[in-house]
């Protein structure tokens, strides 16, 4: 049983801007970002959907480019002092509760997203409150305000097992704050949800009908979507699943092509992995099109060189994060953490994520 629990949140979505630096100037840039690097001890991670050059310095420069959690957690393994979060706002936050000894930066702190935009925690709040009976389960793509008042924390690829685990022992969820993920893995489990009415900007855009045309037109190509999207593009899907699992599927797959629904900040990954396979952007316009990110994420997009340089000679302004509202928030993600060693279980996250 699946309900929509409230009304969506109108949301100012920025447009999609990339720095544009003449060749010079970039090799300038990221020369002083290495030293900077150097110099203060800091570790670059580096989302996914980032643009190429800050996953190739993240790559380059001994960081990671992953999904959100494992942002967190690689940086929480090294010994670096300082963690530089390329990402979106929730990323370093989630950063800064798992390695609350060190210091945090984010190239361009008013990066956000959607689904953290759209859960306000004093409505969540009051949502919780009116359900007191329910399991407050939400997604990593949430601010600590929101995850502080949860259960459980999940990414799109545990979100199944967990949410299995519990109808098992006879809970009902309160979902937050992806509707389409929510749907998903409620067509997946049968569990009992009532659902926030929240979705990505990034993945709500993949057209169902103009994928059925495209899939006409390239038969033998294998379709891959993030849980994300909306379920008349799910169902068309070969494969569904998280970044990293989505990824995965390009580098094992005997598709020769690969049509794919998320942020195309991802197909540099899928075009190192996938052996000369070619990578096929799922369709945004169409029918009723607004086309407001066109399958890049704008918030992503304020990650620059520029901003990458200047926080690292700065160090401000810090993600910060009050000790009780750390220490609230970190409940429901060691939840996750602790169910997915006891099952031996890799947590995949995203913008996922």
């Amino acid at each position: 049983m699946g309900q929509t629990a409230n009304q969506t949140l109108d949301i100012n979505v920025p447009k999609v801007r990339r720095e544009k630096i003449p060749e010079a100037e970039a090799s300038d840039l990221r020369a002083e970002i290495k030293d900077l690097l150097k110099r203060r001890k800091a570790l670059l991670v580096a989302h996914y959907y980032t643009d190429e050059e800050i996953q190739i310095l993240a790559e380059n420069t001994g960081g990671v480019v992953s999904d959100s959690l494992e942002m967190a957690r690689f940086g929480h393994r090294s010994e670096a002092k300082v963690l530089v979060v390329a990402g979106v706002r929730f990323m370093g936050e989630t950063a800064k509760i798992l390695n609350p000894e060190k210091t945090v930066l984010m190239p361009e702190i008013e990066a956000n997203c959607s689904l953290d935009l759209g859960c306000p925690p004093d409505k969540f709040q009051a949502l919780c409150n009116e359900h007191s009976d329910r399991t407050v389960v939400v997604y990593a793509n949430t601010s600590v305000a929101v995850k502080a008042k949860a259960d459980w924390m999940v990414t799109s690829g545990s979100a199944v097992d967990v949410i299995s685990y519990l109808r098992d022992k006879g809970e009902k969820i309160l979902w937050a704050p992806d509707k389409y993920l929510g749907d998903y893995v409620q067509k997946k489990t049968g569990a009992d949800m009532l659902m926030w009415n929240g979705s990505c900007v990034v993945h709500e855009e993949f057209k169902a009908r103009e994928l059925q045309n495209m899939r006409r037109l390239k038969p033998h190509a294998a379709v891959i979507a993030h849980p994300e999207s909306p379920a008349g593009v799910l169902c068309q899907a070969d494969y569904v699943g998280s970044t990293t699992g989505l990824i995965d599927f390009v580098k094992r797959t005997e598709a020769e092509e690969i049509i794919v629904a998320t942020d195309k900040g991802i197909f540099r990954k899928m075009e190192l992995v996938g052996a000369g396979k070619k990578i096929i952007a799922a369709p945004t316009a169409g029918e009723s099109a607004t086309c407001r990110s066109c399958a890049e994420c704008p918030w992503m997009a304020m990650n620059s060189l520029i901003g990458l340089r200047n926080i690292l000679r700065n160090l401000e302004p810090q993600i910060t994060v009050s000790k009780d509202l750390a220490e609230s928030a970190l409940l429901p993600i060691s939840r996750l953490l602790d169910f997915a060693e006891s099952r031996r279980q890799v947590v995949f996250g995203n913008n996922d994520a």
